[in-house]
């Protein structure tokens, strides 16, 4: 019987009887299965949650009762109960489903979230508010996929405790893994799963036959469990914040969860519930090799992931991840530090053979910036390998503790600019914005493979904080010389083409980092002059002044924020030179992009080539004249 497909809402799931809901879990894991392989997506984290989600949406009165999830990529069961399964086709594509909950998409997704360790300050905020307005609602904290090693998720728990009149629920999904493996003693102190089953049948047991003692007895008996349960048990770090913990329990067992999280709702206060899952459960292929099945593109379920025919060119990672490599082989100084994204941030090599060098410190990125500056501090060189969106969780930490020290701490900032299926929240668009404002900082934009290299290689050799930001994925091909390790001369920009348009049609094109490729094509069209700026800070100063004054209007391209970014610093240092010429500023607009193909997406915002000339040829019709049909068209 297809029971999924009669699941609209979850009041419709209520009305199923307990034992139907192992089928349920199968059916639906299976669509996630089938779904994700047609679309990409995140796998294994999803299928990890079918019973812990089926459970919660059986159990409480959603969307009255508050579910919010943490690290929001295994949402996708919960999506599909909440009456978007016959648009899970459309996820993660433009105009389709985000691959998180999202406010507006759902009356289900109660708060936004993408990155980690932030649903129990919200669910505590939920919670606190329903007690102010004198509302019996229950709300439910999902924390897991390595989240609880972040400190906000401490600091949550520590403000939680203090208040009884919270009705919050914190579930701990247990599965030993956040998108790599799991690292710190926390991951320690939870996988002491035996002693703590251990220790709860032990106690039933113990209090079954003491119940019969003196008074004497059974107080003595008491103390020595609280002392006792400090070396078995895993919930009793919970219990010093003051809340309430049940657990472990099998987070695949429906048997267990549905009662369980039956009698928790009676209960009141802030609680905790321990559940353990195993990530890519019920696909064998991802079960086996979770972190591969993380988040794969299109794939056939029944072969699993392949490698492809013919390899594909190195992303920037790789070539970042080689870099190190060499780097560190060059320099006994040389010290990676990731907030765990050994395997998105090309680590992989590195930690293999330099592991006494390789420090991830879980998804802490504020503790990672701190620790890389106390590493500094010590004539060491540390890298910080941190995606742009996450950097922003480290901004204080980057301004106090390594510029405002000068210490010489490199950011290998990733996944700059548009990043495509994952949408607004991992969109790198704030950080040439938020970098360049910031005293002693040196920001690099490279336009392709080999002038990462150059610019890391740059970058480690100056004395004081520096960044590269480098996008997603692969770059144009550029061919790389693993034996050389050349930087370039600081704040040098580069002339990449000379345009020869009569006097009064005279146009340059300043490009930022991958919109090189964009500015040339574009060049074609209008015989323009084209500029590889390469560095947002220090300016190439010089190269600005003589582009104004040959050039009769200027035009800067970037994958960053219009607002505050690198055309606005190009305008400023015109300013600051009196140099009076048109300049037209193309970047990110001010609005959030949506998620989809990075090409539709770019397309979007008008920064793919056919968007740029458009753009180029309304602003400056009046400069340019008479233009050729192509351009005519794209000037609409």
């Amino acid at each position: 019987m297809d029971l999924l497909h009669a699941i609209d809402a979850p009041r419709d799931l209520r009305r199923l009887e307990p034992e139907q809901l192992p089928e349920v879990a199968r059916q639906l894991r299976q669509f996630i299965v089938d779904t994700v392989s047609r679309t990409g997506g995140h796998l294994s984290s999803n299928l990890g949650t079918v019973e812990l989600t089926l459970a919660l949406h059986y159990v409480f009165d959603t969307p009255s009762d508050r579910l919010v999830w943490d690290v929001g990529h295994q949402t996708y069961a919960h999506k599909i109960l909440t009456g978007r399964r016959e648009r899970m086709g459309t996820l993660r594509q433009y105009g389709g489903l985000s691959g998180f909950p999202r406010r507006d998409e759902s009356p289900y997704d109660t708060f936004g979230t993408a990155h980690s360790s932030t649903s129990i300050s919200a669910a505590l905020g939920m919670a606190l508010a329903a007690a102010a307005k004198g509302e019996r609602r229950k709300v439910v904290a999902v924390i897991g996929d390595g989240a609880m090693t972040g400190g906000m998720a401490f600091e949550a728990l520590n403000n939680a405790g203090v208040h009884p009149e919270a009705d919050l629920l914190v579930v701990l999904n247990d599965n030993d893994m956040s998108i790599s493996a799991p690292v710190g003693a926390l991951n320690r102190y939870l996988a002491r799963l035996l002693s703590g089953r251990f220790y709860a049948s032990a106690r039933d047991a113990a209090k079954q036959v003491l119940r019969a003692a003196p008074p004497p007895l059974f107080e003595l008996a008491r103390r020595f469990e609280e002392h006792a349960k400090g070396m078995v048990a895993p919930g009793t770090l919970f219990e010093e914040f003051g809340v309430d913990y049940v657990g472990p329990i099998d987070g695949h067992d429906l048997d267990a969860l549905v009662p369980t999280l039956q009698n928790l709702r009676q209960r009141g206060g802030p609680r905790l519930l321990h559940v353990v899952t195993k990530k890519g459960y019920g696909y064998k292929l991802a079960e086996a090799d979770p972190i591969a099945y993380h988040g794969p593109g299109r794939f056939n379920p029944a072969e699993g992931l392949k490698a492809p025919a013919v390899p594909p060119k190195p992303t920037y990672a790789q070539v970042f991840g080689d870099w190190l490599c060499d780097a560190a082989a060059a320099d006994s100084r040389v010290i990676g530090v990731t907030p765990a994204m050994c395997e998105g941030s090309g680590m992989v090599e590195f930690a293999r053979r330099f592991p006494t060098r390789y420090h991830d410190v879980g998804i802490a990125e504020q503790h990672a910036v701190t620790f890389a500056a106390g590493l500094a501090c010590e004539g060491l060189k540390p890298v910080v390998a941190i995606y742009s969106t996450f950097l922003q969780r480290g901004w204080d930490q980057l301004i106090h503790d390594v510029a405002i020290q000068n210490l010489p701490v490199l950011f290998a900032i990733d996944r700059a600019g548009i990043v495509g299926a994952d949408g607004a929240t991992h969109t790198g668009a704030f950080d040439i914005a938020a970098l360049r404002c910031v005293p002693n900082m040196v920001l690099m934009t490279p336009s392709d493979e080999l002038e990462c290299r150059r610019m890391l290689s740059t970058a480690l050799g100056i004395d004081g904080p520096s960044a590269v930001r480098y996008p997603r994925g692969a770059g144009c091909g550029a061919a790389i010389d693993r034996a050389r390790l050349d930087a370039l001369p600081l704040g040098r920009a580069e002339l990449r083409r000379s345009g020869t348009a009569p006097s009064g049609r005279r146009l340059a094109l300043l490009a930022f980092g991958p919109q090189l490729h964009v500015a040339l094509k574009v060049a074609q069209e209008l015989d323009a002059s084209v500029v590889d700026m390469r560095f947002v800070k220090p300016l190439d100063v010089q190269m600005l002044r003589a582009m104004a004054q040959d050039h009769d209007a200027l035009v800067t391209l970037e994958d960053g924020m219009i607002a505050g970014g690198a055309g606005s610093a190009c305008l400023e240092a015109l300013q600051a030179l009196q140099l009076q010429v048109p300049l037209l500023a193309l970047g990110l607009p001010d609005r959030w992009l949506e998620h989809g193909d990075p090409a539709q997406v770019a397309a979007s915002a008008g920064l793919d080539a056919p968007g740029v000339l458009h753009a180029i040829c309304q602003h400056y019709a009046h400069l340019l004249g008479e233009l050729p049909a192509a351009q005519r068209a794209a000037n609409g």
